[in-house]
């Protein structure tokens, strides 16, 4: 596949962006670095996936209603995320701020083509954002995150189950399905846009730290320290 054209950069801040399976670890890893970074006195700011307010509720009623073809489901998640681009990411990277993302745009490129959308329309129609300083890959067996997320959730949810695809009538076996064929788009998008891979089967501190260290090499975080003020 052809590489994707960057939009210009000129922004002082940074993006670091994880990327992974629900119950990869994913999320705990970045809010223990946001934690981190807080604490050292360094100007950072959090953002996740899917949670815009301008397209909540047509999302949560579409969903609820079974309304959403694969075409519409990506559109909306787009708006989303345009929404959030254009109001929160890049006005604080220009203000100078460390930007954490839970979830970038890969997540729409695994799921969206998972779900039947071209991947060359999905990487067109995100062509306006700016790629990440660091995107770290949660790298754990499909096995491993699936018992993790089953055993934590009572019930999982129609679209969060991949039913919407006629995989299984089974949630968890269709589930499982669903997540299995989104990690092997992951795993077709990591040299395409540089992942740093992650093992997410290591205990969280190993993680941890081998995160910060890789932050530490990448980004100039003296720069980002909040002057004090007097």
């Amino acid at each position: 596949m052809t590489p994707r054209k960057q939009p210009l950069k000129e922004t002082p801040g940074k993006l670091i962006a994880v990327e992974g399976l629900d119950g990869s670890g994913k999320s705990t890893q970045i809010y223990l670095v946001k934690r981190w970074l807080e604490l050292e006195g360094f100007k950072v700011a959090f953002t996740e996936w899917n949670s815009s307010d301008l397209v909540k509720e047509a999302t949560r009623k579409g969903k609820k209603r079974k309304l959403l073809t694969p075409t519409t489901f990506s559109l909306i998640h787009c708006t989303d995320f345009a929404d959030r681009y254009e109001r929160q990411i890049l006005p604080l990277m220009r203000a100078g701020f460390i930007v954490l993302a839970d979830r970038f745009m890969f997540t729409a490129f695994a799921r969206d083509a998972v779900r039947g959308c071209d991947p060359s329309w999905l990487r067109e129609m995100y062509s306006f954002v700016i790629q990440p300083d660091i995107t770290f890959f949660f790298k754990v067996p499909v096995e491993t995150a699936v018992s993790r997320i089953l055993g934590g959730r009572p019930e999982l949810k129609y679209h969060e189950a991949g039913l919407d695809l006629g995989l299984s009538t089974d949630p968890e076996e269709s589930f499982r399905l669903f997540q299995s064929r989104i990690y092997e788009e992951y795993l077709n998008m990591a040299v395409e846009f540089n992942f740093t891979m992650v093992n997410g089967s290591e205990p969280p501190n190993v993680q941890q730290e081998k995160l910060r260290n890789i932050i530490r090499q990448k980004i100039d975080l003296p720069r980002f320290k909040w002057r004090d003020r007097k």
